[in-house]
């Protein structure tokens, strides 16, 4: 037979979708795949039903229904500090996880180099590679997941083609200070490079941070390809709306990039989703102060059972440290953990391009139920997973 294509030689398939599965075997608690166990705005719901009676089963605008962009426009405009026009600045997606394959695939040509801080979302590394695209790793270092100018800038040195910028990062919930941002900016400008941004968890940042939109820098919404999703602010993960926003000459390209990858998000869920895309601010004032909670809640269960962890800054992931246990490697205590224990986690080594093996990532984008429920299983770590010597 033929040989298979090559594409994928250099990574697997998806890490933290596979301890989903692994959770669900064991019946464990899952805290890996980052999505909540609570539904969505009732406004929203209450809308899709409606919807479901009417006449929107068929194909939309390829590049996203006309009332859908116009909502995303304004709200966007509002928070962006800038008019975006929903005719040509604007392509919806199946998810960020298209519109960042499709960004990719819009600017980065076979051969090209393009940044990626580590730790980083598992999908950037294989977007820059099955586009033909070469990463260029940079550290980000705890306990702040701060990096190194000169670092960074040795990296620009190698003429990539853009950088990918997770901001809230997942998985280590850095906020990216204005400081740190404008940085990158005098860096992009300098050596001529795209940003393509990952802005997922925008809406949830936890105080003092704040989140800085990198196109609304001066001088970066010219090379700022802005890609996010409504998955995580509306707790609608299932549905697959995301979306592009950028300069009309990237918007063009991206436009092709997106057809003849999806068509086309789908209609009936992005007319039901127009609904949570004209909540005012108070909503995402409320989505910020429930997520704070559930955070406080689950730093102090952590800390009253004496893990260690990190303190994210935005977004909703803890990475545990989980030395003490002497395993070589972290999947297999992953594993452990989801058979023993009762607690879906996703290895760090899965984010990380250093050999990192003493961290994983768990997730609090849960009712408060069930935080309790893992809180209440790891309470038992030590006892049934015993130290390795």
């Amino acid at each position: 037979m033929p040989q298979l294509s090559r594409r994928t030689e250099t990574f697997t398939d998806s890490v933290i979708r596979r301890m989903t599965r692994v959770s669900l075997k064991y019946g464990a608690v899952n805290l890996s795949q980052g999505f909540p166990d609570f539904e969505p705005p009732r406004e929203i719901l209450d809308r899709l039903a409606e919807v479901s009676r009417e006449d929107f089963h068929q194909y939309s605008i390829t590049w996203g229904a006309q009332n859908f962009r116009e909502a995303l426009a304004e709200k966007q405009s509002r928070l962006m500090g800038r008019t975006i026009d929903p005719n040509s600045e604007i392509v919806v997606t199946c998810g960020s996880t298209e519109a960042m394959m499709a960004a990719m695939m819009t600017i980065a040509n076979p051969g090209d180099k393009v940044i990626v801080f580590s730790p980083f979302y598992e999908n950037y590394g294989a977007d820059a590679i099955l586009s033909g695209a070469e990463p260029i790793y940079v550290p980000l270092y705890p306990p702040d997941f701060g990096f190194k100018a000169d670092e960074l800038e040795a990296a620009f040195r190698q003429k990539p083609k853009a950088l990918i910028l997770c901001n809230p990062s997942n998985p280590c919930g850095k906020v990216f200070t204005y400081e740190e941002l404008k940085l990158i900016a005098d860096l992009a400008a300098k050596y001529d490079t795209f940003v393509i941004t990952d802005e997922v968890y925008e809406h949830i940042v936890y105080a003092p941070s704040k989140h800085v939109y990198f196109a609304s820098l001066p001088g970066m919404w010219e090379r700022t390809i802005s890609c996010s999703s409504l998955s995580k602010t509306y707790s609608i993960t299932g549905w697959r709306l995301g979306y592009i926003i950028a300069p009309p000459e990237i918007i063009d390209v991206a436009r092709k990039v997106h057809d003849f990858l999806t068509v086309g998000a789908a209609a009936p869920l992005q007319e039901a989703a127009v609904t949570g895309l004209r909540f005012g601010d108070e909503y995402y004032a409320d989505l910020a102060a429930k997520y704070t909670a559930k955070r406080n809640l689950f730093l102090k269960g952590l800390d009253d059972l004496h893990i260690a962890h990190t303190v994210p800054q935005g977004a909703y992931y803890i990475l545990l440290d989980i030395s003490e246990f002497g395993f070589e490697s972290d999947l297999e205590f992953c594993e452990v953990l989801a058979r023993d224990v009762g607690v879906g986690a996703v290895p760090g080594s899965s984010f990380f391009r250093e050999p990192v093996n003493h961290l994983i990532r768990l997730h609090f984008a849960k009712r408060d139920e069930t935080l309790y429920d893992a809180l209440n299983r790891l309470e038992d770590l030590r006892k049934k997973i015993p130290v390795r010597r």
